[in-house]
């Protein structure tokens, strides 16, 4: 295991698990009974966020722990579907609330930042690392006649 080994994709994708796992236990709603969290409201949404975070977590321990790029590029490719699919759930849940719900409080903004920070994480690690795409093209000049 090599923690230098992680780069801003990583990174990001860390600070994404690390802000769903906050937003998990934070309230999400607020209503005249008291605070609604996010295992009150317990949906699909909740589940596909729980999907994100793992894929975050699966994407952070394969980078550390693998010597070959296969399986951290194959984890990439799935947090950023698992990402994507989050973040499309944080923002459901956003703007759809329970009946009896009120306002929104952070938790609700913690996952939503969280979702978003893990799929731009890995779609970071699947960037193309070379300098540039493609090389420009210099022909060897022809010698003269």
């Amino acid at each position: 295991m090599n923690l230098r080994q992680l780069r801003s994709g990583e990174l990001l994708a860390l600070a994404g698990a690390a802000c769903l796992v906050v937003s998990l236990l934070e309230p999400w709603y607020s209503s005249p009974s008291g605070n609604l969290d996010a295992w009150d409201t317990f949906g699909p949404a909740m589940a596909l966020l729980l999907a994100c975070l793992c894929a975050a977590l699966a994407l952070l321990i394969s980078a550390v722990s693998e010597r070959s790029t296969a399986l951290p590029v194959s984890s990439a490719v799935w947090c950023v579907l698992l990402g994507l699919i989050g973040l499309v759930a944080a923002i459901v849940r956003v703007l759809e609330r329970p009946d009896h719900a009120s306002s929104l409080c952070a938790g609700a903004w913690l996952g939503l930042a969280g979702a978003a920070l893990v799929l731009l994480g890995a779609w970071l690690v699947l960037r193309d690392e070379r300098p540039s795409l493609y090389s420009p093209a210099h022909p060897e000049p022809r010698p003269r006649p």
